[in-house]
């Protein structure tokens, strides 16, 4: 709407007009801004205007307004959607919120018709309605690039399946794995955080729309349509319920507040990686800045901002839990305070998984520093326990013979497959029936290859199994 089609006198605080009679002033300037959520609730404007549709063709439909009406809502709708997509409609923050702006404007532009839209709701249930509605949109936005993420990975995972590199507990060589397995690790987190989002979409799918304010309507309504007409699952059974309910939002900031430290588990793992002292990949340059005044830096700015960024999506969650801890029955303002950290989380899930996903695509993977890595951490002592054990030495002797080799290897400073077999016995001599157990075979128990073919089972990291597991996956995937 151009300042040109503006009513020409409004008294000021005729937002209230929805409610003014009852008032004796106007609102202060200072309380309407406080109070409006305009500012951030309009981008929900394109579900409002799917909301009202669908409502108008019920009301229509049970004979609570006629044809004529409901032709000259959708024609006002659909002209005020072009306007809202064009950039022209004018947000005002005097009218509060969404749902005012948009039915001034149709009242502006149809007349009484415009005036009987509202007809049979509420505020109350009109704005859980468009919540759900805009929720759902950016859940099944989610969802696909949690689909795009996960194949990313599992493009990178099939390149590197037989490339070694030490798994880690306590930041410390444990034994070894591939790349591609440890890239298999963050696909079934994401697998499970799409599992989440999903099942928060079901239970979100529930229309609150003929709540009311809180208690129904004594209209005619027919909620199963609207519910049809808008695709939810079925309507939500209590009024009260319907209408102050937000822990499908809280739900969501859970399963977004997951999915982020996942993401931002990788992200500490792409950093430490990058780290010249371990020197494992390299991210391209676009998701990279320098130094200002050192001129050889090159600092992985998009996994930090990813780590940071997981905080504010944890704070977003504390928001709505602490916002609805202490509220009764059944809308109160309060809930005005939901939408923002919810948009937040919401957007920043979004933009994470965006940026993560070409990411992924431009790490550069460098074997040869993962295998000098292996050689430091004798990360295949457990696999001579292993061989050990299974020529008849109880678990707890192989254990303190292998650490009784190792610490020989450390005072030598070279690695266990590096003793020749009759300095390996002399190193195991300690313990009891140990060096007894060793024949030339323990070499091939020594190398990396042996000890990744050993593991050769569902879940675990043989190469046979890393191609098994991503083949399962893409085909989960489709």
């Amino acid at each position: 709407m151009s300042k040109s089609d503006k009513p020409a006198e409004e008294p000021a605080g005729s937002a209230a007009s929805a409610w003014s009679g009852r008032f004796s002033e106007p609102v202060a300037e200072l309380v309407q801004r406080y109070t409006a959520s305009v500012q951030f609730d309009q981008r929900m404007a394109e579900q409002d205007i799917r909301g009202s549709l669908a409502h108008a063709r019920m009301l229509a439909r049970v004979g609570v307004i006629s044809q004529d009406d409901l032709a000259d809502i959708e024609r006002g709708m659909g002209e005020i959607l072009d306007e809202i997509r064009g950039g022209r409609f004018e947000w005002r923050i005097d009218l509060e919120d969404v749902h005012m702006n948009i039915e001034r404007r149709l009242t502006e532009q149809i007349g009484d018709a415009g005036k009987r839209l509202h007809t049979g709701r509420s505020r109350n249930d009109q704005v859980a309605t468009d919540i759900r509605l805009w929720l759902r949109d950016a859940i099944d936005d989610a969802l696909q690039l949690l689909r795009g993420f996960q194949l990313a990975l599992l493009e990178l995972a099939d390149q590197h399946v037989e490339t070694a590199m030490p798994g880690f507990t306590h930041l410390q060589v444990a034994q070894p794995v591939t790349f591609g397995h440890h890239l298999l690790a963050y696909v079934e987190m994401a697998r499970r955080d799409a599992e989440r989002l999903a099942d928060c979409r079901k239970r979100l799918n529930r229309l609150p729309l003929g709540a009311a304010a809180l208690a129904g309507t004594t209209y005619p309504i027919d909620r199963p349509y609207v519910a049809e007409q808008l695709s939810f699952d079925e309507v939500c059974e209590n009024s009260l319920d319907a209408v102050s309910d937000r822990d499908f939002a809280i739900e969501f900031c859970a399963a977004a507040a997951i999915a982020m430290t996942h993401l931002s588990r990788l992200s500490e793992e792409l950093i430490i990686w990058m780290s010249p002292r371990v020197g494992f990949i390299d991210l391209a340059d676009r998701f990279c800045t320098g130094s200002s005044i050192m001129p050889q830096k090159k600092n992985p700015d998009v996994p930090e901002l990813v780590r940071g960024k997981t905080g504010r999506v944890n704070g977003s969650l504390i928001s709505l839990l602490t916002l609805m801890k202490g509220q009764p029955l059944a809308y109160n303002k309060d809930n005005q305070e939901d939408k923002e950290p919810l948009f937040d989380a919401a957007d920043t899930l979004l933009d994470t998984l965006r940026i993560y996903t070409d990411m992924v695509s431009g790490i550069r993977v460098k074997p040869e520093a993962m295998r000098a890595a292996l050689r430091q951490g004798y990360a295949t002592a457990t696999d001579l326990a292993d061989y050990l054990v299974k020529r008849g030495l109880p678990f707890r002797d192989a254990h303190e013979a292998v650490a009784l080799a190792v610490r020989t290897a450390e005072q030598r400073g070279c690695d266990l497959a590096d003793f020749s077999l009759d300095e390996l016995r002399a190193a195991m001599a300690e313990v009891k029936g140990a060096a007894d157990k060793l024949d030339a075979d323990v070499a091939a128990a020594l190398t990396v290859e042996g000890s990744l073919a050993a593991r050769n089972h569902i879940g675990g990291t043989a190469p046979e199994q890393v191609r098994a597991a991503i083949g399962r996956a893409r085909a989960r995937l489709g």
